[in-house]
């Protein structure tokens, strides 16, 4: 089979890759030579969490005794003339061509690799086209795949986007990689014509273009959560030049001000890192790019296994504070309080605090937990639990406080739960003013995150959120002293910053009416009128490597991709608001 074109590249069969892998051994793997690139992301922010995906990749493959490598390209920011002038404090990327030097001298060191991986989000499309040139001078040998988040999405066309790719792989890796080392490894041995005739290739070998091999793996995430290594961390402790990246990533909060993010904190973590202890979100939130992605099937780990990674990265890195950065680490009420329960002597012994994510409705408890195996009661609360075993934040993707807009973003439901309350003249949903109550009181700070210009947003909506904002700092800074230390601290905690709605491929928002005609319009997309999907010419693709700078997002080529019901003055002006830090300004408009 020869495919020439990304119409022959559509995928009908699914394979589970955890299901080969009884067929392979360590000895298989023997001498095999993984790298990982890992995509720079978010300019603005300090980087301040090793990349996980890799990490866990990079362990499960040694758990075969194979060599691995990570190249963290989003590590590097560059504090030069350049970077103040674009008013970047924490520095700049690196430019491609210091990019293409640092992998050079990488591959210098490490020798040449059977696979090389490439991960980022949607948002790294440009980053991965010019790395997969640079991989493809620079190891012309090597089997050099795709996966993560833009490889999940545009599974089917990125073929045709990043050519010198020789295979695609979505979803959750765990298992597949395995695979993919295999055919590396078997290709790299016999040669492409030895090892196509050894029909071991299959299920995902999908032909030859070119002369070299493509494949399409099914990702899927594998059916005991704790049987995944922890993050091979230690491939970070030092780059080729000696560079401390782990050292700098842990000394790096994993929230607050300081890295440039919204994630604001009335407090100080000295050591941090990051985990994960489940998988997947339940919700339906129609801007959420996990969601879109097939990723609303929950997985959780077990309590023993997650406490055990705590353990071990407080001996090993001498951590204070652990980001569990699960997508809703609050979903299963009953999994939250009997984790905390076994958490809390452990962590109070250790002197260990952590954070997470998750919804103000599951903070409120305002009804019983939805897989009904335990009634919430006034008397036990997720939040009172989750304080007592060490939690100090919880980052809740609030996005609005109008209860029309929560309909209209997919988050009505569970948020609706309880009605609503009035407050300083205006109405709040019950669950989200509850939610904040109980955090507070538990003594766990709550960051929340807004989008503004949302389809269907008029300015009474925005002036709802805003005036949330407004009644959750006077709430926190209740009974302070304005004007003092603890006052400044309490008020600069509470998120103030909002985030234009973005539009991502795949997801609900994408295919609004409203979006898909300011699309047209900026972008020039076409869409199927049936399925509402893009089409995939080069528009698409210009505006997936125009999503990794929201900036241009917004202004587009030759008009705005706004997308509420303000007009575009009324917008310009709440958004001058916004940036200037002057937010309740929006409330006098």
């Amino acid at each position: 089979m020869v495919a020439t074109s990304t119409n022959l590249f559509k995928i009908n069969t699914y394979t589970n890759p955890g299901e080969l892998l009884d067929r392979i051994s360590p000895k298989d793997l023997e001498g095999a030579k993984v790298t990982f690139i890992n995509m720079p992301i978010r300019e603005q922010m300090a980087p301040n969490a090793p990349p996980m995906g890799p990490a866990i990749l990079a362990a499960r493959l040694q758990s075969y005794g194979v060599e691995t490598r990570i190249i963290d390209l989003n590590a590097y920011r560059i504090k030069d003339e350049e970077a103040r002038r674009r008013n970047l404090p924490n520095g700049r990327f690196f430019t491609f061509l210091e990019a293409e030097r640092l992998i050079e001298e990488s591959f210098q060191q490490y020798g040449d690799q059977m696979l090389i991986g490439l991960s980022g989000l949607i948002t790294t499309l440009h980053w991965q086209e010019k790395v997969a040139e640079m991989v493809r001078k620079l190891q012309p040998q090597a089997v050099l795949v795709a996966g993560g988040g833009l490889a999940t999405e545009f599974r089917e066309i990125l073929f045709q986007w990043i050519p010198e790719l020789d295979g695609i792989v979505h979803s959750e890796g765990e298992d597949a990689i395995v695979k993919m080392t295999y055919d590396a490894k078997l290709i790299y041995d016999k040669g492409l014509k030895g090892a196509t005739d050894s029909g071991k290739l299959k299920p995902y070998f999908i032909g030859t273009h070119s002369g070299r091999a493509r494949f399409f793996y099914d990702g899927g995430r594998t059916k005991d959560l704790d049987s995944i290594p922890f993050p091979a961390w230690d491939l970070f402790n030092t780059d080729i030049h000696g560079n401390p990246l782990l050292e700098n990533y842990i000394k790096t909060p994993v929230w607050g001000n300081a890295t440039g993010n919204s994630s604001a904190t009335p407090f100080t973590m000295k050591r941090s890192l990051t985990m994960i202890s489940s998988r997947g979100c339940p919700f339906a939130c129609k801007f959420c790019f996990r969601g879109a992605q097939g990723e609303r099937n929950y997985g959780m780990r077990s309590s023993q296994n997650i406490i055990a990674e705590i353990v071990h990265d407080k001996e090993k890195y001498n951590t204070d504070f652990i980001g569990i950065t699960d997508d809703n680490f609050m979903v299963n009420a009953k999994r939250i309080i009997d984790l905390a329960e076994q958490m809390k002597p452990v962590l109070s012994e250790m002197d260990v605090h952590w954070g997470t994510h998750g919804r103000l409705d599951e903070a409120a408890d305002l009804k019983p937990a939805r897989d009904k195996s335990h009634s919430i009661t006034d008397s036990i609360r997720r939040v009172d639990k989750m304080y007592e075993a060490g939690c100090r934040y919880i980052g809740f993707g609030a996005e609005s406080a109008s209860s029309y807009m929560l309909e209209e973003m997919g988050k009505g439901g569970f948020m609706l739960v309880g009605g609503e309350t009035r407050i300083n003249g205006y109405d709040f949903p019950m669950t989200m003013v509850e939610g904040i109550k109980n955090t507070k009181a538990a003594g766990i700070h709550a960051n929340c995150t807004w989008i503004m210009g949302y389809p269907g947003e008029n300015l009474e909506h925005l002036k709802t959120s805003v005036a949330f904002i407004k009644w959750q700092e006077e709430h926190y800074t209740q009974g302070l002293t304005p004007g003092t230390p603890e006052y400044k601290i309490h008020s600069e905690s509470v998120n103030k910053c909002m985030f234009v709605a973005t539009a991502y491929p795949g997801t609900e928002l994408f295919k609004h009416p409203t979006v898909r005609e300011k699309l047209s319009a900026v972008f020039g997309l076409s869409f199927d009128e049936k399925t509402k999907d893009p089409l995939p010419d080069d528009n698409l693709k210009k505006y997936v490597e125009e999503l990794g700078d929201a900036s241009k997002v917004l202004v587009g080529d030759g008009g705005t991709l706004y997308y509420g019901n303000m007009d575009l003055d009324q917008f310009k002006e709440a958004s001058e608001h916004v940036n200037s830090g002057n937010l309740y300004k929006i409330l006098d408009m």
